[in-house]
């Protein structure tokens, strides 16, 4: 399964998959958010009367804003350690949500049950609010099995979402970077097995 975060606007991927029961599957589809929830949790939070720019404009520093274009039109498994590192500090003070999208045990191919998460995530991405704005899409699994083999996979994971995306809804692949993070990046520590691992941030780049 996978869910998404939004600080940069990133999307994290489930990585580890596995037998979960049909009510289980049901419960996690209702708790997923609309296009117009995720719409609302991605928008820049811009103070009253003032606006807010885009990658493109002069709101972001200027070395933040050559890093993120520096990593647009890369696939995640070409962005190295450094640079993952570096677009987490950076999402941790943009937009961001979690959505749950799942994915067949050792598998990057989005299945029907992910279908439904991603069409509000590409309703929304192309909506008039948050249009032409670029996002990080990063892919997160859980603490079972190997580095180098949730890393690999979270990658493929975040790729897919990003082609889906392209495919179904014509949006600019520029404007989304996909990256992987394996299981560097629990989300809940306590419990590293725990399905909440296993996500997809998405973090929109724009500035407050």
């Amino acid at each position: 399964m996978a869910r998404v975060n939004i600080g940069i606007w990133v999307v994290y991927l489930s990585i580890a998959g596995g037998l979960t029961s049909i009510t289980a599957d049901i419960a996690s589809a209702q708790e997923q958010p609309s296009a117009a929830q995720i719409i609302e949790a991605l928008k820049p939070k811009g103070e009253p009367g003032r606006a807010t720019r885009s990658l493109s404009g002069h709101s972001q520093s200027a070395p933040d804003r050559k890093f993120l274009d520096s990593l647009r039109n890369r696939q995640a498994r070409s962005i190295s350690i450094e640079e993952r590192t570096k677009a987490v500090e950076i999402a941790k003070e943009r937009p961001s949500i979690d959505l749950e999208i799942t994915f067949d045990y050792d598998s990057d191919v989005i299945g029907p049950k992910a279908v439904p998460t991603l069409v509000n995530l590409g309703s929304a991405l192309r909506s008039g609010e948050l249009k032409g704005a670029v996002f990080l899409l990063a892919g997160h699994t859980d603490a079972k099995g190997g580095d180098v083999y949730n890393q690999t996979l979270s990658e493929r994971r975040a790729d897919a979402v990003r082609r889906f995306l392209v495919e179904k809804f014509s949006l600019a692949s520029e404007n989304l970077v996909s990256i992987g993070y394996g299981k560097t990046q629990l989300k809940n520590a306590a419990d590293p097995y725990a399905g909440e691992n296993r996500r997809v941030q998405i973090v929109n780049t724009e500035m407050k």
